[in-house]
């Protein structure tokens, strides 16, 4: 590794990333693998929920105007960019979880959520509020490996895995392209989305929490330990 990490996540996430990665000494070379594109969808009557679930930002962002009728509602988000989009959409009582879709689902205890989500989401599981799903958009994934992608994973650029959806394209991606997965480095957010990359990476390792600032940190120290082994 040289400093150079590799960002795949979507738009406007992508240069988020790049962003925190150049305030810690990071280069990042952004290639989303998926591109987000809002769908059509029926909004329910809002008098029938106690609140609004978000598991991404992008549901809040690709949403339209049909969230207007639940700007009123609690929004319990996952994450803290989650929570800045739905604050920007106009939620007023907006409510940060600290782990995922099932625990936010949880926490809300007893009523009835409308979770607006992706077209690829995560099963929420039981317990806890009643859960009603609208999907609202789509991130579809791209066909082939980017240039520079290719280039940067070449060159030796960390890679930032930022879902299991990605960690599985990602690897399907190099293996069509014939590179070789035994000299590439992964960075997870989270066990799930390193697990889903699958074997013969160089090295896979995992942030400390679910978070695009907890893998940066991680990204930075690995990139300095390199160095310095080099060194």
């Amino acid at each position: 590794m040289s400093g150079r990490v590799l960002v795949l996540r979507p738009e406007p996430g992508a240069s988020a990333t790049g962003e925190r990665a150049r305030r810690l000494g990071l280069v990042p070379v952004v290639a989303p693998l998926f591109a987000v594109r809002p769908l059509a969808w029926d909004a329910p009557d809002p008098s029938g929920f106690d609140g609004v679930l978000l598991t991404s930002a992008h549901a809040a962002r690709q949403a339209g105007p049909q969230l207007g009728g639940f700007l009123h509602l609690p929004c319990y988000a996952v994450g803290e960019a989650t929570a800045a989009a739905a604050a920007e959409a106009g939620f007023a009582q907006v409510r940060i979880g600290a782990g995922d879709g099932a625990a936010a689902v949880a926490a809300a205890g007893e009523g009835r959520l409308l979770h607006l989500c992706g077209r690829d989401h995560a099963w929420l599981g039981q317990g806890g509020a009643e859960v009603e799903r609208r999907i609202v958009y789509a991130a579809d994934a791209i066909a082939a490996l980017p240039e520079e992608a290719r280039r940067a994973a070449e060159a030796g650029a960390l890679v930032l895995i930022h879902s299991p959806r990605a960690g599985r394209l990602l690897a399907t991606l190099v293996d069509r392209v014939g590179l070789r997965r035994s000299t590439i480095a992964l960075a997870a957010i989270s066990q799930a989305a390193a697990a889903a990359a699958g074997p013969g990476w160089r090295r896979v390792d995992t942030a400390a929490r679910p978070r695009d600032e907890a893998l940066l940190e991680l990204a930075a120290e690995l990139c300095q330990t390199d160095r310095q082994v080099r060194e």
